[in-house]
């Protein structure tokens, strides 16, 4: 019998012959307004789920995105989970039962502002979901814009359980739109994520196909002059690291979806001719950053992380891991435009269509460049990205570039590989791999909230913190100190602090504070732009301000899957 726990306890080439066979092809309706029920197979189009009740069951289901059949776990039988819609100002009652055989699960509402024991972390917030329980998630929603779900199990998230999450605004948006579309990316693989955790213990570089050669140091040779070049590779060698390391897991191991779709299966969004499409773009995957543009449209983008932007239009935008961005399109010209999301190691894409029919397709571009990490990218060259950013971080205690100071923590620590020297926002760079290509490419200092800071208080005091890992080992962590080992961070309860993270690893991590917003200063200390997920490149220096208005416990960690299970992660308590 069901229990009802209440709310208020504690080969990528070869791959690509057969991706979409059992996968693809569907045909998202107009404007995806309407609520679907019923039970969808996996990897087909994600039913939309709307009201204030909804009731979700996990479990697992057969899956075949690259022509051999694995087991995915999924919500209501559907890979992705289906889309929720509530309303701004709403009260939402959620019934999770668990399906699972043998493991524990949970849901947690990425970006949702609500009470900790509705935040959905095991061992923190609850207890989780048993197997043949159910849980009663009941909280008010507080405001409006794109987000997602997903569980925080172990590693269920990469085998499929996460969905949308859409909330209409109780007032009319700042922008018009005739239809809107969900553009969900995502990361699968056919292997056991936990297996694929275990491999990248034993061998982290195992996706890294793109070890420099002699070849290559001879270019360098012609291009830098003999003793720069062999002072790189001098650098790079005393690091025990590599330059073309640059995502831990890629399309040699994943296929990357769209809406549960693979690339050969196309998933394809309607659009008709003179309108103004909204696409609600969510970055749901493990592990892989997207760089995404769809040749032939501009896209102006109008929220960030579900918050309202002041609009700004590109070609090309970075999508971090747990991020969303919403992008008005105005399709004309043509009848067929590809989405076309590549992975920030340009090794494969996710990829769709946007069409003025059914069945039409556009011309798929052939990936970019791979880039190389420099010296620079790693916060040890000399190149002034503070420079980039009109200033350096000059108020009250904030470093000056080249005056970084690490913790006693890392020193001596035999899970840290490396120390940024010279870190800086970097909030005018679009990122390693898209600089000069071209395009138009967003950045964070490109956006800018709608609104003013909305609490309006300096900060009180400041936290400083180091994003801190070693590559050949896999350990990730804050300060050194992996989450087991580490003390809560404590927040009192109202006040107005101020983070500052450094980045001293060759990685990008997108941090999420949960239950909080992190209100993401520019490189003067002024409130600039309201995110839930803060991306931290390779050598940067950023700081946000939070306000603890959030009692309880809660989660804080790197949205990398296996980044947080192997350490990057913290507690922070809000008490009274």
């Amino acid at each position: 019998m069901s229990i009802l726990r209440t709310g208020d306890g504690a080969g990528w080439s070869r791959r690509r012959f057969v991706q979409g066979l059992a996968a693809g092809g569907a045909v998202a309706s107009a404007g995806s307004w309407h609520v679907a029920s019923g039970r969808t197979l996996a990897g087909g189009p994600a039913p939309v789920l709307s009201g204030t009740e909804f009731r979700l069951a996990i479990g697992e289901s057969p899956v075949n995105f690259t022509g051999r059949e694995r087991t995915a776990i999924t919500v209501n039988g559907s890979l992705p989970a289906p889309t929720l819609r509530f309303r701004e100002g709403d009260t939402v009652t959620l019934r999770v039962s668990n399906a699972l055989a043998r493991a524990h699960t949970s849901l947690h509402w990425h970006g949702l502002v609500l009470p900790a024991n509705m935040d959905g972390v095991p061992g923190l917030s609850f207890d989780g979901i048993a197997p043949g329980e159910s849980y009663l998630y009941r909280f008010d929603v507080r405001q409006a814009g794109t987000y997602w779900y997903h569980s925080h199990s172990m590693f269920q998230e990469q085998a499929g359980l996460y969905g949308a999450l859409i909330v209409d605004p109780r007032e009319a948006a700042p922008f018009r739109f005739d239809r809107e579309h969900v553009v969900l990316l995502s990361d699968w693989t056919d292997s056991d994520p936990a297996a694929l955790f275990r491999r990248m213990k034993k061998d982290s570089s195992y996706d890294n196909y793109y070890q420099r050669t002699v070849g290559d140091f001879a270019a360098d040779v012609r291009r830098l002059g003999w003793s720069a070049a062999l002072a790189d590779r001098g650098a790079w060698g005393r690091m025990r690291m590599t330059p073309t390391d640059l995502s831990d897991v890629n399309a040699h191991t994943y296929t990357y979806l769209v809406n549960g779709t693979t690339p050969a299966g196309n998933w394809t969004g309607l659009v008709a001719r003179g309108e103004k499409v909204l696409l609600r773009f969510i970055n749901g995957s493990a592990m892989t950053y997207f760089d995404v543009r769809i040749p032939g449209l501009r896209m102006t983008v109008v929220a960030a992380d579900g918050q309202y932007i002041h609009p700004v239009t590109v070609d090309e935008f970075r999508i971090a891991v747990a991020e969303t961005f919403d992008v008005i399109v105005e399709p004309a010209g043509q009848e067929a435009w590809t989405i076309f999301a590549q992975d920030s190691a340009r090794t494969g894409y996710a990829r769709g269509t946007l069409a003025m029919r059914a069945g039409l397709a556009a011309p798929v571009p052939s990936l970019d460049p791979r880039p190389i990490l420099s010296m620079d990218d790693m916060g040890h060259g000399g190149m002034d990205h503070g420079a980039m950013d009109h200033g350096k971080m000059d108020h009250r205690g904030h470093d000056m570039p080249g005056m970084v100071t690490h913790p006693a923590s890392e020193h001596g620590n035999p899970l840290v590989d490396m120390q940024t020297m010279n870190p800086a926002p970097k909030l005018d760079d679009p990122g390693i791999g898209l600089r000069g290509n071209g395009r138009t490419v967003l950045t964070y200092a490109a956006m800018r909230s709608l609104f003013e800071d909305p609490d309006g208080r300096e900060p009180g005091r400041e936290l400083e913190l180091h994003l801190t890992g070693h590559m050949e080992k896999f350990a990730w962590s804050f300060n050194g100190q992996k989450f087991a080992g580490a003390d809560p961070l404590r927040l009192a309860y109202g006040e107005r602090l101020r983070v500052v993270l450094v980045n001293d690893t060759m990685m990008s991590h997108p941090i999420h504070l949960h239950g909080m917003w992190s209100d993401v200063e520019d490189a003067h200390g002024a409130f600039h732009l309201r995110k839930h997920t803060v991306d931290m490149p390779p050598g940067t220096r950023r700081s946000y301000r939070v306000r603890a208005d959030a009692l309880g416990r809660w989660a804080y960690h790197c949205h990398l899957l296996y980044h947080m299970e192997a350490g990057m992660m913290r507690e922070v308590r809000v008490d009274e």
